[in-house]
């Protein structure tokens, strides 16, 4: 079984779990689907009751491979507008330094 069919079981027994969401969403992007990987990353960045706070920073990065800079900007600026909100300041610098090489 696949690391990724191991993640689709465990996720049909708790279809809410972040982290099984998360890693999926990585699975997804290690094998090219990149349109689903971002929309199931910003579907936990944005999620009104979590919101993911890796899913931004993940999503982001993808973006700026796929050279969609100017989503992967507004993503950021949201990732560490909520990083901070929750007090992950390792994750806010992160994306921070991440925005400040995009440019402007």
């Amino acid at each position: 079984m696949s690391r990724k069919e191991k993640i689709l079981a465990m996720l049909n027994e708790d279809p809410h779990d972040s982290f099984l969401r998360y890693s999926l969403a990585m699975e997804l992007r290690k094998e090219g689907n990149h349109d689903e990987s971002i929309r199931m990353l910003r579907a936990l960045a944005y999620d009104p009751e979590e919101k993911y706070v890796a899913a931004y920073f993940m999503a982001a990065q993808q973006m700026v491979e796929l050279d969609q800079v100017e989503d992967a900007r507004t993503v950021l600026r949201d990732g560490i507008e909520e990083a901070r909100r929750q007090n992950n300041l390792h994750a806010a610098a992160e994306m921070s330094e991440l925005l400040s090489d995009l440019g402007k």
